[in-house]
């Protein structure tokens, strides 16, 4: 696990830069063109006293830097969580391999829990930090060393419980990205009010249209950013489910392929 760590946070840098330079190369090329294109022709359908073109525009609502803010944080979860269900994957594809050579009618001994820790101890050093060979291995050892099934069972849970907790914490950074982006529309929602407001004394004067611009800003800014929000917890509780039920199966892969085979000879 200590290898892991710094490519993991590697990954995530790398996915946050490049987050940012996507998101904000399609805002300055596509986005905010069109956007300005669309509100100057408003501006000038107005001025000229001629009906402004009412239809909501994708583009105008997407223009401000709060939503292009959301759409980096949203990018950047996604990643962090491909990166960590493409691992709960490979843990997975192990859960199909006989890693145990154990046929139904087949008894291991507490002397037989050697033997079977070298398939384990043979595996390329990525797949032994896998879930299911050190639930495996921390069985096999611990029966060697107690030679009660009970306590190979206790260990076997206490490896998974720890796992199905490190997960849980390592999902901390996609929550809190969760949590900054409907607050980053709220922050626009702000913005967009106050300088609604600050134009108050226009729209007494007949101008309303500083202030719809701005309370457009503040509306926006708050769809899009729950929007991307839904969508970000929605991923992120499918990898949960999937963190899951990874673990379940690894805890009744080693009930049902190990610990029903182990048998303590009477004194």
């Amino acid at each position: 696990m200590k290898r892991q760590l710094p490519a993991e946070l590697i990954y995530q840098i790398a996915a946050l830069v490049l987050a940012l330079i996507i998101v904000h190369l399609l805002y300055i090329t596509v986005v905010r063109p069109n956007a300005q294109a669309i509100l100057d022709l408003r501006a000038e359908q107005s001025a000229a006293g001629q009906p402004v073109q009412e239809e909501q525009s994708i583009y105008v609502m997407l223009k401000d830097f709060e939503q292009e803010s959301c759409f980096v944080l949203m990018l950047w979860a996604m990643a962090i969580m491909a990166y960590k269900g493409r691992n709960a994957l490979r843990e997975r594809r192990l859960l199909a391999e006989d890693i145990i050579k154990v046929t139904d009618g087949m008894s291991i001994l507490p002397e037989d829990a050697r033997e079977h820790t070298r398939p384990i101890q043979a595996l390329p050093e990525e797949d032994r930090e896998r879930l299911l060979p050190r639930a495996l291995l921390s069985a096999l050892q611990r029966f060697a060393a107690t030679r009660n099934v009970q306590d190979v069972s206790v260990a076997v849970k206490a490896v998974c419980d720890t796992e199905s907790d490190r997960l849980d914490s390592e999902l901390a950074m996609v929550r809190y990205i969760a949590w900054a982006i409907p607050s980053i529309g709220f922050i626009g929602t702000v913005r967009g009010i106050s300088q609604a407001l600050g134009q108050a004394y226009k729209a007494v004067e007949g101008d309303i249209a500083g202030v719809t611009a701005n309370l457009g800003v503040a509306f926006n800014s708050t769809f899009i950013a729950l929007v991307i929000s839904i969508i970000i917890m929605f991923l992120m509780h499918q990898l949960q489910l999937l963190q899951e039920r990874l673990v379940l199966d690894v805890q009744t892969h080693c009930d049902q392929r190990l610990l029903r085979h182990m048998q303590v000879r009477g004194p």
